[in-house]
Order: C-alpha cells, then structure tokens, then sequence
C-alpha cells in the first residue's frame, strides 16, 4: 500500500522504517527528524498524505494531533483512513474521527504498548478504536509494526484501553519501588525480596517484566541506568490524560492521582529523562516526610 507516515521520531521513525522494509510505499513528514531508512520524506504533511492508502500519525498530545488532522484529512482521497498511533486524549480522538468522516475517510485510534524497543523490534501491542471496515484495511500495517492487536470497539475506545492500562502500570511502578526502599531499610535483599513476590500474590507486570531493581529479575531499563525504555515524562503524561478522562465522567481515581502526584514530583524535580522505574531512587534517597 501507499503509506503516509507523519511523525518520525523514537517511535515513529522505526514503525515506518519497517513499513518500507515490508515493501509498503511509504512518503513521511516531520518538522525535524531525518528520513527512516526506506522512508521518502514530503515537504510538508498535506503533501506525504495526497494519494495515501492510510495515513498514520505519531504525535506528542490532543492539539498537535487536531492540527495535523486539519491539514491532512482535506489532502486524502476517498475511502482512505488515518490511523492515529499516538496517545491523546479520547475527545480528540473522537473529534479527528468525525473529521475523518466528514471528508469520506475512516479513522482508527491505535495508541501503542511496548515502547521504544517494541516498535523497532515490530512487536507493538495495538489498542484500536474504531469502524470494522477501516479496521480491515489496516491490519497489514498492524500486522508489521506490532504483535497483537485488540480491537476495543468505536473511536475514542483505543485511547480509554491505554489510558485505564497505563494507570494501572503508573501505580503498579510506583508501589513496586516503594516496596523495594522498604526493603532495603529493613535489612531485606532485593533478591529474597524478588523471589518471594514474583511467586504470591504481589506479583505483577512492574516487578517480573521490568523490575525497577538493578540486577534482580530480567533485564530492564535498571540495569542501563535507568535509560528510559517508557520515559518518566511520558508516564506523567499518560497518567494526566486518565484523570482528565475521569473527570470528565465524573469516575474515582484516588489511587490514579496519587500516582501523578508522584512522577509530577519526580519529573520536576531530577526525573525528566530517566525511565519510569527509576522512581526508586527517589524512594530510597528519601524518608517518610
């Protein structure tokens, strides 16, 4: 297929680097990035989506994603749909989807799980809002940037299923380091400390996946420095737009806030940069006050 693909950077460059690689057509668009290896780079957003089968987007948040759909979902021929990878919030979502529509063009919110080394390695999780149809149509794209796909129902349901996954992860982290600093201050090795919880009941993806902890479990961002596999920043980020949505739909989320309360605080404070599990640090280099 022809592919436009606007937005080219951690995450996009190596999503459309292996769209090339699996003999897509594929023009790109970024106001900065170099070109992917296979990627023919547009002058401008309007010009890599004119002709485009699908058009797909990485985007950093809601405005951006508006104002790229204002320009491109005019250039798109007929029948042509623009998937949306980025993680935004769900009105703008839905509201680039009746774009979409407006102009005779189908839409799919597919925020990503897997992070950096996923979509260079194609084995993104894909969660996706939207019609069957336009569902069809791009999955031989899914099919290469990822290793599942879910279909969570209309537009606006991609971005919910990230949103509610990424709270749960934001605080799942969080507790996980703060288990590992109560440990450590009360004469408990880390490893004894793995080895009970990964087999009960405080088992979880944070500590048996990516263990905040250097040297214990699998290997992880911690045992690179903490160089971010899922940045603080973008953990802050995606734990804003979940209590944005249940404010929204007026939904309880003591345990969600809190959790931003944390990487807020970590991100201004020497976060920003570093991955999200390195909220441990700050756990043990602090008391309780």
């Amino acid at each position: 297929m022809k592919i436009a693909f606007i937005g080219l950077g951690n995450m996009g460059a190596p999503m459309a680097a292996n769209l090339a690689a699996a003999g897509h057509d594929v023009t790109g668009f970024d106001m900065a990035a170099p070109a992917p290896d296979g990627v023919t780079m547009a002058e401008n957003a309007a010009g890599a989506a004119s002709g485009a089968d699908i058009v797909v987007t990485m985007l950093p948040n809601g405005d951006i994603l508006r104002a790229v759909a204002a320009e491109v979902v005019p250039a798109m021929q007929a029948g042509a749909v623009l998937l949306d990878c980025s993680t935004v919030d769900v009105d703008s979502a839905r509201a680039v989807a009746d774009m979409a529509a407006d102009h005779g063009c189908g839409a799919l919110d597919a925020p990503v799980s897997g992070g950096i080394g996923g979509a260079a390695a194609g084995t993104l999780t894909f969660m996706v809002g939207g019609a069957q149809d336009a569902l069809a149509k791009a999955m031989p794209l899914f099919d290469v940037m990822g290793g599942r796909t879910v279909h969570c129902g209309p537009s606006g349901n991609g971005q919910a299923a990230k949103i509610c996954n990424n709270m749960i992860l934001g605080a799942t982290m969080a507790v996980t380091c703060e288990a590992f600093a109560l440990a450590d201050k009360l004469g408990l090795d880390r490893q004894a400390m793995y080895d009970v919880a990964s087999t009960s009941s405080g088992q979880s993806w944070s500590l048996t996946t990516y263990c905040p902890a250097p040297g214990v479990g699998p290997t992880s961002p911690a045992d690179n420095g903490y160089k971010p596999g899922f940045a603080a920043e973008l953990m802050q980020k995606d734990l804003g737009l979940a209590l944005q949505a249940a404010e929204a739909v007026d939904s309880p989320t003591p345990l969600g806030t809190e959790a931003l309360r944390q990487y807020t605080d970590f991100v201004e404070d020497d976060g920003r940069g570093k991955d999200f599990s390195a909220l441990l640090e700050r756990f043990v280099g602090r008391g309780r006050t």
